[in-house]
């Protein structure tokens, strides 16, 4: 059967168009107080998870639940996004989202189980919001630095988590509220956040009105057949398998640690210290994408060393645990930038961006909401974590084949579909 020219990629030379939103300045203060939000809600509960269970008198699976719902729902809300962003525009959904998203945190915190779950899926949906529109907004704003730029705000949101999960038992006891008074503070930052991004939303508004004068952007073909095309599934692959082995990690890593002899003190610290690396390995990493024509030795290096990081805990889990989790967080750490530098350099336009971090979030975090309570299955069945590590491990090959695909030379195109007749 023959192939008509009509049917192939129409590869175009489709080039970025800056929307001159408010002051760069703002622009990037708004940005960073956004990405600040995005993880930080979530690692704030993680030290609270025992209270909470103990307040509603929680089982272990629905206490597990917590922090699982709202991974799985930042998978189920990521493909509705694009379509958000094209009715409403970017700037808009950014800011609803960021609104939504301290509702969550306020809903989280009523006195009820049903509230509390409620706002773990609110949470976990504006979360996927902002994961797809983060992406497509850093192409549209700096085409020519979208890699670096995706470098300071996936950093930003490691910074956010971690500041997270070192103050809420400090905020606990300033605030004299128990842990209800300690999640809803973050509701705060929220708001603040919501209060920077407000003037990319209504300069953004100003440059749509008729008065201005400003010419419309053009409008970009979609990616047809987005979900058909195997360099889309090798980014979704990479960034879901690399997701998985983080969030299991960090449920269970301080409990393989603490079974194996080592005091919980410690074990939290070598997790703490582990975090604390990703900062750097999401920043650099991604830096170092932007400079590639081909990032394939890159993501094949974060597989390596995550599978280092996880054979070091299997082999020597108590005297390697601080060299485990020094690998560990840089290839943590770097694998999530990669992921999203992936999304900005394998597309031609905001709205592919967009598009493309709708499927790959979506695939991504509904694999990755698999981890922890697979691991936890496994561990229960198995009576040990051997086999758990050992799965991971085996992930770590995955993740360098998925990298090795998703990093070389090319982008998804619009495709122009062949007329009738």
């Amino acid at each position: 059967m023959s192939v008509t020219r009509a049917q192939l990629p129409l590869r175009t030379s489709v080039r970025p168009v800056r929307s001159r939103l408010a002051h760069p300045a703002l622009l990037l203060t708004g940005i960073l107080l956004v990405a600040l939000n995005m993880r930080a809600c979530l690692a704030a509960i993680s030290p609270m998870v025992g209270e909470v269970q103990r307040t509603f008198g929680l089982s272990a699976t629905a206490s597990g639940l917590i922090t699982t719902v709202p991974v799985l729902f930042q998978g189920v809300g990521a493909p509705l996004t694009p379509r958000l962003t094209r009715r409403f525009g970017t700037e808009r959904v950014v800011l609803g989202a960021v609104l939504v998203l301290g509702a969550g945190v306020l809903l989280r915190v009523l006195p009820s189980v049903v509230a509390l779950y409620a706002g773990c899926v609110v949470i976990g949906v504006a979360i996927a919001v902002l994961n797809v529109s983060m992406p497509g907004l850093v192409k549209r704003e700096f085409p020519h630095r979208a890699a670096a730029m995706t470098g300071v705000y996936s950093t930003t949101m490691l910074v956010g988590a971690t500041l997270a999960a070192g103050t809420s038992v400090p905020l606990e006891h300033a605030l004299g509220g128990g842990w209800r008074a300690s999640l809803g503070a973050w509701s705060l930052l929220a708001l603040v956040a919501a209060l920077a991004w407000l003037p990319q939303v209504l300069r953004g508004r100003q440059e749509r009105g008729p008065a201005t004068g400003a010419p419309a952007a053009p409008r970009t073909k979609p990616i047809t057949g987005l979900w058909r095309l195997p360099l889309a599934w090798q980014i979704s692959l990479f960034m879901g398998v690399s997701s998985l082995m983080v969030y299991t990690l960090v449920a269970w890593m301080p409990t393989v640690l603490a079974d194996h002899g080592m005091p919980r003190d410690e074990a939290g610290l070598v997790f703490a210290f582990s975090n604390l690396v990703q900062v750097a390995g999401a920043f650099l990493v991604p830096l170092l994408a932007g400079r590639m024509t081909r990032q394939r030795a890159l993501a094949v290096t974060m597989a390596l060393l995550n599978g280092a990081g996880v054979a070091v805990l299997l082999l020597a889990p108590v005297s390697g645990a601080w060299a485990a989790a020094a690998v560990l967080g840089v290839a943590q750490g770097g694998s999530l930038g990669l992921g999203l530098a992936f999304i900005v350099l394998r597309t031609s336009s905001a709205a592919g961006a967009a598009q493309l971090g709708g499927m790959t979030q979506a695939v991504g975090y509904l694999i990755a909401a698999l981890g922890p309570v697979g691991a936890g299955a496994l561990h229960q069945l198995t009576g040990g974590w051997t086999a758990v590590l050992l799965v991971l491990l085996a992930l770590a090959g995955v993740v360098a084949v998925a990298g090795w695909g998703a990093g070389r030379n090319t982008t998804l195109e619009p495709v122009t579909p062949r007329r009738p007749g």
